[in-house]
């Protein structure tokens, strides 16, 4: 057993309950995986065959493969020679059980061929995770050879249970750990209002977050700051700790040129296609087809379900210097402290929408116009922070994060990034400063742009990678929102942008790892260029354009429901009757013979050099 405690993971769940899923994010951290496939056959089933081929689309291209067929042997040659810098995913074993009572191995020790696995299991130095079905809760099979099989399989589970580190059971999608799991969650009140957002806050200063299921709602959570320092990033696969959540995370060294998972390139425009065929009246769902599509990508079906649990991820960041001209600070504070509490605007939006709110507040950062706005150890450290931000929306099992920021100087910030990875003009981008009355205070604005001018002069000859920017001019809330799309992209879970915040944090994710901008949708363009410009960098169609300028998340929250509406009406709709048949089958075959006036049709001999004709000569 490795220093930290725990190697072995035992994943249980029914057929498609998500089991392989949930194994794949356990290991989805590690520099690279050997992923052992036990099924052996199915050359001529192609459901079977399809089955395969959906888990080999999931599995990045860094994991290497090794099937161990018909040979139960080889697998437990494989766990017990792997070294302890190795991670093996083994799905599943009930292909390895069929092997082991395969006829054609008889007579031979089956418990000795379990207990020879169970013990190598036992002392791997590898990291291991095994899937398995778990037959306990089905009925006892009626013939003898399903017998033998679900007896044999339970026979394996209790065996590699009793050895592994940690057993988890995936039902629905939803995973619950038996065993050295996370602490189990705080029981919700049972009188909390249907419409009421769930509300979790962060105190400063920035430190490791905690999310808690918290009292009823308009009560802030601040759960209690670690005292440790920040762990080493390096360390997060061998640092000490006897629960799970670490591997989960997917949190390693944040760098250039991370290899996270992509989203499905088949699934997205198969359901597209799909869309054509469903029974639907009229056009169809016009360009809500682009939030079905991005749906089906991120959930690698063609028929994708809609997001039920949303957690709006609300950062709240502090700038000073220019970028701050014209903020009216205790009015930032007004809404910062409503996001917390679960009212105002977005504390109404949320509840309508059954999401729940987490609300971080970042240090203060720097006038860029004078010098770097951040330490690099505090980007590095704001980089952690969002990605277990969003490790805390995956293990809470939320479908969805809506990243949106609150905070002073967060536009100017936002146009200085874009300004420094696109070239593009800031006066063209930067929004005007609005103030309460539908004025608009064109000094700030003014003093604004030439903080942006006198930053981007500051920084023409440094380096302009993607921390390098962070550290320059973007400042502690970009580097919290570039985490959370770094992390959400490793744990597979789809991010909704609202507002400059995410649109910044998405340029400078994506010299990151290239494949955070598939994991994003921009619900609503609202007004601003900024927010349009960025988008089409990154190549995000908006779903709708509506014209809204809500800002702070609303906007996103908003269109919610109408894309949720589309995604649902897409898979609950059945294909077209007029599709079900052959196309060009209008029944002519079943006339009677008494249809004497249908003749059929031949195509006439040509007549001369001239066209075709059929008149008598």
């Amino acid at each position: 057993m490795s220093e930290d405690r725990w190697n072995t993971v035992l994943v249980l769940g029914g057929i498609r309950s998500g089991k392989s899923g949930f194994a794949e994010s356990l290991v989805s951290s590690a520099p690279s995986v050997r992923y052992v496939a036990t099924a052996v056959g199915g050359e001529d089933d192609p459901e079977w065959r399809a089955r395969i081929e959906a888990h080999q689309r999931r599995r990045p291209q860094s994991w290497t493969t090794e099937e161990t067929g018909g040979d139960p042997a080889r697998l437990t040659e494989l766990i017990a020679q792997a070294g302890p810098d190795e991670t093996l995913l083994v799905d599943d074993l009930g292909g390895w059980v069929a092997a082991v009572l395969d006829p054609a191995r008889q007579p031979k020790d089956d418990e000795a061929d379990v207990a020879a696995l169970a013990e190598a299991v036992r002392g791997a130095v590898a990291r291991v995770v095994l899937v398995s079905p778990e037959v306990g809760l089905s009925l006892v099979p009626v013939t003898p050879v399903g017998r033998a099989f679900a007896d044999a399989l339970g026979t394996t589970n209790q065996a590699l249970a009793a050895v592994c580190d940690g057993v988890a059971l995936v039902v629905a999608g939803q995973p619950t750990w038996i065993r050295n799991g996370p602490l189990a969650p705080v029981e919700t009140p049972a009188e909390t209002p249907a419409e009421a957002p769930t509300v979790v806050s962060r105190p400063v200063p920035v430190t490791t977050p905690v999310i808690a299921t918290p009292p009823p709602p308009a009560t802030v959570v601040e759960p209690a700051v670690a005292a440790e320092p920040k762990p080493d990033p390096t360390a997060a696969l061998s640092g000490s700790t006897m629960t799970l959540p670490l591997v989960a995370s997917g949190l390693t060294e944040i760098k250039p040129g991370m290899d996270l998972p992509l989203p499905s390139s088949d699934s997205g425009p198969d359901a597209r296609d799909r869309l054509a065929t469903i029974d639907l009246p009229g056009g169809g769902l016009g360009a809500l087809g682009e939030a079905v599509e991005f749906a089906a990508a991120t959930q690698s079906t063609v028929v994708p379900r809609t997001w039920g649990g949303v957690r709006v991820v609300v950062i709240a960041g502090r700038h000073t210097g220019g970028a701050v001209a014209g903020v009216d600070a205790a009015d930032v504070e007004r809404r910062v402290a409503e996001a917390e509490a679960g009212t105002g605007l977005l504390g109404r939006l949320a509840g309508q929408a059954g999401a729940d709110i987490a609300v971080l507040r970042t240090a203060e950062t720097g006038a860029m116009e004078d010098g770097p706005a951040a330490s690099e150890e505090a980007v590095e450290a704001a980089l952690r922070d969002g990605w277990q931000l969003a490790d805390g929306a995956a293990d809470a099992g939320r479908d969805a994060i809506l990243l949106a920021g609150i905070g002073a100087g967060t536009e100017a910030a936002a146009t200085a990034v874009l300004a420094a990875t696109t070239g593009a003009e800031p006066v063209a981008t930067l929004p005007r400063v609005l103030l309460p009355g539908g004025r608009f205070d064109d000094a700030a604005w003014m003093m604004r742009c030439a903080a942006i001018r006198d930053a981007l002069h500051r920084i023409r000859q440094e380096p302009r990678g993607a921390t390098d920017i962070l550290r320059q001019i973007g400042g502690l809330d970009v580097a919290v929102a570039t985490g959370v799309l770094l992390g959400a992209a490793a744990r597979r879970i789809p991010v909704l942008l609202d507002g400059p915040l995410g649109i910044a944090a998405g340029l400078v994710a994506r010299d990151l790892a290239s494949q955070t901008r598939h994991w994003c949708l921009l619900p609503e363009a609202g007004t601003l260029a900024l927010v349009k410009q960025g988008a089409d960098v990154l190549g995000l169609t908006p779903v709708l354009q509506v014209g809204l300028d809500l800002g702070e998340g609303a906007n996103a929250l908003a269109v919610l429901p109408l894309i949720r509406t589309a995604v649902g009406l897409a898979s609950a709709s059945p294909v077209h009757p007029a599709l079900l048949d052959e196309v060009g089958d209008d029944g002519l075959d079943e006339l009677s013979d008494d249809d004497d006036d249908l003749t059929e049709f031949a195509e006439p001999e040509p007549h001369g050099p001239g066209p075709a004709t059929t008149a008598s000569a």
